[in-house]
């Protein structure tokens, strides 16, 4: 098989704003991604503060709650154990009184501290030295110390005092602990209330920002506490089926983003559980505090890497737009330099070049290479006769001619000076060039009459064939393709001769 040729083309460049465009579209991802890296870490570090920042407000309320809580636990043991004396029956009221409520005193917020028998009576009450009659075995408490005995201090659901005293509209929590005999009999549950404006002045101490919020639950899911309330009527209410409560019931302790189901908006989540209690802290921080100046900072740079980028990409194109212009220009005027200017086919110069690139082509292939030499007859009596603009309009019509019956990519039709034109054929042997030489001579021959002319215009053309098999030189093979033209006009014009 003979390998595909390609044409000689003279002046060819390439292509660098497809470099350019490239290169700068390269550069705009790389921004990009350099600048959204950039953005996703300080996003991340946001949040990282802000955690450690809900973190250690939790840790702050957990130890608060931790010492009341021990306190209010004091004031139960030792009410239990002052209740287990034998002499305080023979004690005056007011004695007993002070004996059986020593420790009370300590604690903050509290509310009635009670003695309660098997039955749920009240044997003492911290506010009375003859307490009222009453009986609390009703409450979640007092159930859950009869039924098991290793319940240690229990914390009840918030409810609110039955009496008609002035605080009767508080909420309150109350911490128990049960009474056993030496023989682990039920005897009795001692129990302290705490109202839970406690948690009011603990949570009105810490600065949280604004749509943030404090929150103390239980293990079931009851609201203790809130700041700011989100709804007037939430605390004692269940929250345990919200996706948020179950996720920080099931996880005990961390942090994530998520959208309040109360007044649905997004915020950080915070919690941790208060030592061994059955409460759980939640520091829910405000995504908009949280991230609102990371997201200023992203606008800017944003902002900034956008115009960054497009200013990039529009002084690319314009950039491309004169590089275009200029390989346009370069082509052109390379075009022009390549080619005749009257007759548009190739000039003597990249005739010169191009058979020089096809010779040494068909000396490494061994394929023939034939050469036409073309001279309109009688040329400069037409001139003489229909003048320089005549002769013009004949050289371009002569030109068009041979060009149309020179077809193939890698032929080359040429002007070699004044009314003679060249063809070089690659690949092409002897009879070949012989047979494309006749349907030139007959075509120029068929052209429309000028006026005023008498016969129509002609030429004589004369072939040269190099082969495998020829000991010729490049300007050997010219010079017989000239000596052949020369023949043809001696043997009489209009016709074709090739070289023996």
């Amino acid at each position: 098989m003979t390998a595909s040729r390609t044409p000689y083309t003279p002046g060819r460049t390439g292509r660098p704003e497809l470099l350019l465009i490239l290169g700068s579209c390269l550069t705009v991802i790389a921004i990009l991604s350099i600048v959204t890296f950039l953005l996703i870490r300080e996003h991340a570090n946001a949040q990282q503060d802000a955690t450690r920042s809900a973190t250690t407000i939790a840790q702050l309320i957990d130890a608060d709650v931790l010492r009341t809580v021990e306190l209010y636990d004091l004031t139960l043991q030792g009410l239990i154990a002052a209740s287990q004396r034998d002499d305080l029956k023979q004690m005056p009221p007011q004695v007993r009184q002070l004996v059986l409520f020593d420790r009370s005193t300590a604690a903050r917020f509290k509310g009635d501290i009670l003695l309660l028998d098997k039955h749920g009576e009240v044997l003492a009450d911290s506010s009375l030295i003859e307490p009222k009659p009453d009986n609390y075995a009703d409450r979640d408490y007092f159930e859950a110390h009869v039924f098991d005995r290793d319940t240690g201090m229990f914390i009840s659901r918030p409810f609110k005092p039955r009496c008609d005293c002035a605080d009767s509209d508080q909420w309150r929590i109350s911490f128990s602990r049960r009474i056993s005999s030496p023989t682990g009999e039920f005897m009795g549950v001692a129990v302290a209330s705490m109202r839970l404006a406690y948690f009011d002045e603990l949570f009105n101490s810490l600065n949280i920002g604004n749509d943030s919020t404090l929150n103390i639950i239980n293990n079931d899911g009851i609201l203790l506490a809130q700041k700011p309330y989100l709804q007037s009527d939430s605390i004692g209410k269940s929250f345990a089926s919200r996706p948020n409560v179950v996720r920080i019931l099931r996880e005990g302790s961390g942090s994530f983003n998520s959208v309040s189901s109360i007044d649905h908006r997004k915020r950080l989540y915070t919690f941790s559980r208060v030592g061994n209690l059955p409460l759980t802290v939640i520091v829910a921080l405000s995504s908009t505090e949280v991230f609102g100046t990371w997201e200023r900072t992203a606008m800017v740079i944003s902002g900034a890497t956008s115009v960054l980028c497009i200013g990039l990409l529009w002084l690319t194109w314009l950039l491309c737009r004169e590089l275009r212009l200029r390989h346009n220009a370069e082509r052109e005027l390379a075009q022009l330099a390549a080619t005749d200017a009257l007759t548009g086919v190739a000039n003597r110069r990249t005739l010169d070049q191009a058979l020089r690139h096809e010779w040494f082509r068909a000396q490494r292939s061994g394929k023939p290479l034939s050469v036409l030499m073309i001279d309109a007859d009688h040329f400069k009596a037409f001139n003489d006769r229909h003048g320089h603009p005549g002769g013009d309009d004949a050289l371009r019509s002569l030109a068009k001619v041979i060009s149309s019956n020179v077809r193939r990519p890698g032929d080359m039709v040429a002007r070699y000076g004044g009314e003679e034109f060249s063809v070089i054929l690659p690949e092409t042997d002897s009879a070949g060039a012989q047979q494309i030489a006749e349907h030139i001579r007959e075509a120029v021959e068929q052209l429309p009459l000028v006026a005023d002319a008498k016969t129509p215009m002609t030429v004589s053309i004369g072939i040269s064939t190099w082969t495998s098999a020829s000991e010729i030189s490049l300007e050997q093979l010219l010079f017989a393709a000239d000596k052949a033209l020369y023949q043809a006009k001696e043997g009489g014009r209009n016709r074709v001769v090739s070289a023996g």
